[in-house]
Formats: structure tokens, C-alpha cells, sequence
């Protein structure tokens, strides 16, 4: 079995393969500060409550935004799971030509996104994350990685609403019935969502404008994308675990 995890800024999230299929999904929290063993600790008790054995897992690749996290982790797998894991960066091979002014910022995170909407749904295409910050990637038809746009995640604009706003609420972040508002609560999640459903309608055919090119498929990715997804008939796809199936194409092109 094939461990693959993505370190994001607020999840760190852990997929287990077999062979080609990807039989387990778990999610941690990134912003709590762990040492090596009680990263191991928690990841054998989460392996173990979905019965599968730390000993099978036979190699370990991993993307990370956060350096912070990374030697407890990194530490983590050496320990606990005997394996040096792959750590996608420069110098890993990926399919993916990096064609942007400068390859080593684009986030590991980006690059296993655009790898996997490349190789699993074809290109041209642009690869949006809804992650902590929303990224837009455009992929050409010959798998280069030619711009990105990154913009606030939806999570961080209402919190920025509730937190500068002395009289403004947190709220839950979904979609209100109608966009006609009549009371604080649903008018601050029609201005969240209707307004980021129009943000991310517009970049989209922005992208499509420059290009010039009309047809480009649109695939989406991340907890909170589900809600734009559901609200616009401009994204193709949206497959939630194109990251972890991204980092396994990566690991197959690496080995």
C-alpha cells in the first residue's frame, strides 16, 4: 500500500492506496504543533480504525505548503514507518512542464492538482483548489503549467467579515435560499457565496478570454467547492480527491 499526504495550511490530508485504488481517506488538523510520536501515534490509529495494517504501507510521498510541519512529519514516517518518503519539490519528476516565471514558488499542492486533472480529464484545463486560498490554474493541451491566479479562500473572506465587523456574526457558510436577503445572517452568506460563485465565474471566463480558447475543461477540488460547484454550470468536474490522486501519478512517474 501507498501512503500519499498533502499538508495544507489548515488539513493535512492522508490517503492510503491499493495498487490504483484509493481505499482510505483521513484529515488532520495542520495548525496544532506535533512531534514526530504523536504524529505517528495518530496516524497508526487512524490507519488502525479503517483495519489496515502500518505494515503493509510500502512507501510514502508527501506535498507540503507548511516547511514548519515538515521535520516532525517527515521524522514521523521515517520512524514509524521505515520509509524515506518521496517529498514533491524540485527534482521530482511529474509530466508537468513548468513554464511560469519562477517553478520553484508554485506550491507542491499545484503542481499534484495539475497533475492529476492533466493525466485523469485532459487538457487544456484549469485546476481550481478551494482550499485556504483559492488557486486557478491553467494546464495547455501538452501539459505545461502556464498561469495561475490565487485569491482568498471563501473561509478566510468571512472570517475577515466577522473578526473586522464589530456587529457582524460568525456564521455557518452555505448557500441562502435566494440572494434576497432579509435577515444579518443570510444577507452575510448571499455576499460569501453568491459573491465568490461571481468571482469565480468571471476568472473562468477571463482565463477562457485570454487564451482564447472557449472550450478548456474546468475541474474543481476542495472541501468548500462543493457549494460553488453546486451553484454554477461553468465547472466540469468536481472530484474531491484529485490532490491524494494527483500525488499517486506523481509517485507512479517518480519510481
Amino acid at each position: 500500500m501507498l501512503l500519499v499526504a498533502d499538508i495544507s495550511n489548515t488539513n493535512i490530508t492522508i490517503g492510503v492506496f491499493e495498487d490504483n485504488e484509493l481505499v482510505s481517506t483521513f484529515r488532520i488538523t495542520t495548525k496544532i504543533q506535533r512531534t514526530s510520536d504523536e504524529f505517528g501515534m495518530l496516524i497508526f490509529n487512524l490507519l488502525s480504525s479503517k483495519n489496515i495494517n502500518h505494515n503493509e504501507i510500502h512507501d510514502v510521498i508527501i506535498s507540503s505548503v507548511v516547511p514548519d510541519v515538515m521535520h516532525s512529519f517527515e521524522s514521523c514516517i521515517i520512524k514509524y514507518f521505515g520509509h524515506k518518503p518521496i517529498i514533491v519539490g524540485p527534482g521530482v519528476k511529474t509530466g508537468i512542464k513548468m513554464v511560469t516565471g519562477n517553478a520553484r514558488e508554485i506550491g507542491a499542492d499545484r503542481i499534484v492538482d495539475a497533475v492529476g486533472a492533466y493525466e485523469l480529464y485532459g487538457g487544456p484545463v484549469i485546476v481550481i483548489d478551494f482550499g485556504t486560498a483559492t488557486t486557478f490554474d491553467y494546464i495547455t493541451s501538452d501539459g505545461a503549467f502556464a498561469a495561475g491566479v490565487t485569491a482568498p479562500g471563501i473561509r478566510i473572506c468571512a472570517k475577515a467579515l466577522w473578526q473586522d465587523a464589530a456587529k457582524l456574526p460568525e456564521i455557518e457558510i452555505k448557500k441562502p435560499d435566494s440572494i434576497l436577503a432579509k435577515d444579518t445572517i443570510s444577507s452575510m452568506q448571499a455576499g460569501l457565496v453568491y459573491g465568490y460563485i461571481g468571482q469565480t465565474e468571471y476568472i473562468i471566463s477571463k482565463i477562457k478570454k485570454e487564451t482564447g480558447i472557449e472550450n478548456i475543461k474546468v475541474v474543481a477540488t476542495g472541501g468548500l467547492g462543493k457549494i460553488i460547484v453546486d451553484a454554477t454550470d461553468m465547472i466540469d468536474i468536481y472530484d474531491n480527491t484529485l490532490t491524494l490522486k494527483g500525488l499517486k501519478l506523481v509517485y507512479d512517474k517518480a519510481k
